[in-house]
């Protein structure tokens, strides 16, 4: 608490956002959010019709160094395995059936995880951007506190660690903009527009934070949770460019515009993080595993194609458990057609062969400015 009380975020007895204040409780009446979940046919888009197809991944796959230097492996949700410059850093790491305070109640996996934690092999860090439960997942964690890894955390999030069994001297946990060398690895807490709790009562006592990991000949960004900001600008002028950023496109809602992303506003976020250019690779993050929000299962990939090709930028869309390497070729293959209804298009492009303009969903200007 001594740290937290001196941090510059923390006024008034809580954490703040970067810009001011954030809407982090669902907007309009609670009969329109009821209605947008429990809307029929919307009920019906929200969840894939058949299995997702998971690559099971094996020792082979992640086990000789890879080519580039750089190899990713998302694992669902927001769990990347990222192996940079000789070393292993895992993100966001969420074994767990469901992301829930209870075993039997709350949002369940869409798919199986693509293989055991204990299958993983050895990793040199966990890297957590905060603590709510689809991020930090107490089963998954109780399994890593049996191991000899690190841990990255932002500022306050190390108590739940303590509490459930790692060391202290286990755990690296930092405000925004500071930093920690893990081996040949700079890690840096960068700021990101969320918030913090694991109970209906939010005391904002702990941190949310974006990170950027810096190896030797590559560097990656993790954008943790957050509602678009200026502030990817500033990330990107002292940290980038980056050779391939994870970027949160799911779980958006008009409910919620402050806290989370929509593919729109990821895809600006990432230009932003280049410095205006489309350079780098993309990986969307937090979608495709949980039920969270009332847009439809397959909207995020879909939306995301459709405004980065506008752009130009390369995107990954790689089945769960499946490495890529971002300098090599990426997966694009549209894996999730197969088992979504149509996508209702909300955003600004035609529909290829459909001159008539189609209604917005976020009104953001690719082009604009930066």
């Amino acid at each position: 608490m001594a740290r937290i009380r001196r941090s510059p975020h923390f006024k008034d007895g809580v954490f703040q956002n970067p810009g001011g204040t954030a809407r982090t409780r669902p907007s309009g009446s609670a009969r329109d959010l009821a209605k947008a979940y429990f809307d029929k046919d919307g009920r019906s888009r929200r969840a894939p019709h058949g299995d997702i197809p998971v690559h099971p991944t094996t020792l082979a796959d992640i086990s000789r160094p890879p080519a580039t230097g750089l190899r990713l492996t998302w694992m669902g949700h927001s769990g990347v395995l990222v192996e940079i410059d000789g070393h292993r850093v895992l993100f966001d790491a969420v074994w767990g059936e469901r992301c829930s305070p209870l075993p039997l109640v709350g949002p369940k996996r869409l798919h199986p995880v693509p293989l055991p934690l204990a299958a993983l092999g050895p990793v040199d860090v966990v890297v957590i951007s905060h603590d709510h439960y689809d991020h930090l997942d107490l089963p998954t964690i109780k399994a890593l506190a049996g191991t000899d890894t690190l841990f990255a955390v932002p500022l306050g999030v190390g108590a739940h660690l303590e509490h459930w069994g790692v060391s202290a001297d286990r755990l690296r946990e930092l405000d925004w903009h500071e930093t920690t060398k893990v081996g040949g690895l700079t890690l840096t807490a960068t700021p990101a527009r969320h918030f913090c709790g694991r109970g209906l009562r939010n005391t904002q006592h702990t941190l949310w934070a974006s990170w950027v990991v810096t190896g030797e000949e590559h560097r990656v960004y993790h954008s943790g949770d957050t509602g678009y900001f200026d502030g990817f600008r500033d990330i990107g002028a002292g940290h980038g460019p980056f050779d391939a950023t994870m970027i949160q496109v799911g779980a958006y809602s008009d409910f919620w515009p402050d806290i989370h992303m929509t593919p729109e506003e990821g895809v600006r976020a990432h230009l932003d993080l280049q410095g205006g250019a489309a350079a780098g690779a993309l990986l969307p993050i937090h979608w495709g595993t949980f039920n969270l929000a009332p847009h439809p299962w397959a909207e995020p990939a879909e939306w995301m194609a459709d405004v980065a090709g506008e752009a130009g930028q390369a995107v990954a869309f790689p089945r769960p458990g499946a490495p890529f390497e971002p300098a090599g070729s990426l997966p694009t293959d549209p894996w999730w057609r197969a088992l979504s209804r149509p996508v209702p298009r909300v955003w600004g492009r035609p529909s290829p062969g459909d001159g008539a303009p189609q209604p917005r969903g976020g009104d953001l200007d690719l082009a604009g400015d930066r």
